[in-house]
């Protein structure tokens, strides 16, 4: 059954950035849009499986860190390759400035 876990604050994320937010066994990346929303989603690259906190936020993507594929990070659609799988995203609320993903 999903679950609405805490994962930072609002303040803890500029603009135009990302964090990385482990649970479990799971690594996420919560992402601050320069329109000010947040969104979730796998914090894993698809294609050599590196850690997405390292990349570059821009244009509504997220960019690997390795080898520069991009995903956009409102749907975990992998946008440019060498990545061809898709990421889960995930639902995101904000409440009392607290960021919470339901995984």
């Amino acid at each position: 059954m999903p679950q609405w876990i805490q994962a930072c604050a609002t303040h803890d994320i500029e603009l135009d950035d990302l964090i990385r937010f482990d649970h479990g066994t799971q690594t996420f990346v919560v992402v601050r849009s320069e329109d000010d929303t947040f969104h979730a989603m796998d914090g894993i690259c698809s294609h050599e499986k590196v850690h997405l906190c390292d990349g570059l936020v821009m244009d509504g993507t997220i960019e690997c860190p390795k080898h520069n594929a991009t995903f956009d990070y409102r749907s975990g659609e992998a946008k440019r390759a060498p990545a061809c799988v898709n990421l889960k995203t995930f639902p995101v609320r904000v409440q009392d400035g607290q960021v919470y993903i339901e995984i």
